[in-house]
């Protein structure tokens, strides 16, 4: 198995497989690149056993939250998170502990999209 068929794999596993091909789908005719970069991010990341892919999910929602206007990247981490083994709890204690560090707003908007994704189940 090549990197980019690891990346797709691992990408699967946390995303899901209709999220990742929408992900491809949605790069295909303008950055079919950047699709593959994606891909080869989750080969690396899955290649370093540091962290496990629940941990890198709790980190990333946390990234996604700090930037803002990441809703879509969220929802997809969130879920992301979820299959990996994060809780509903986890995830909004982890938006909560944020609170202090990137304020209200922020948080308030990472909230949002957690409940639609929670709905979705």
């Amino acid at each position: 198995m090549d990197n980019y068929e690891n990346g797709l794999k691992i990408r699967e596993l946390v995303i899901g497989k209709e999220a990742s091909q929408l992900v491809s789908d949605s790069l295909a005719d303008i950055a079919p690149l950047l699709n593959q970069k994606t891909l080869l991010v989750f080969d690396e990341a899955d290649q370093r056993k540091t962290l496990n892919m629940k941990q890198r999910e709790m980190i990333t929602i946390t990234a996604l939250l700090t930037q803002g206007d990441t809703a879509s990247q969220l929802n997809i981490h969130i879920q992301g998170a979820l299959n990996v083994g994060v809780t509903r709890d986890e995830i909004v204690e982890i938006f909560i502990h944020c609170l202090s560090y990137v304020g209200f707003p922020r948080v308030l908007n990472a909230i949002s999209v957690a409940k639609q994704v929670f709905s979705n189940q």
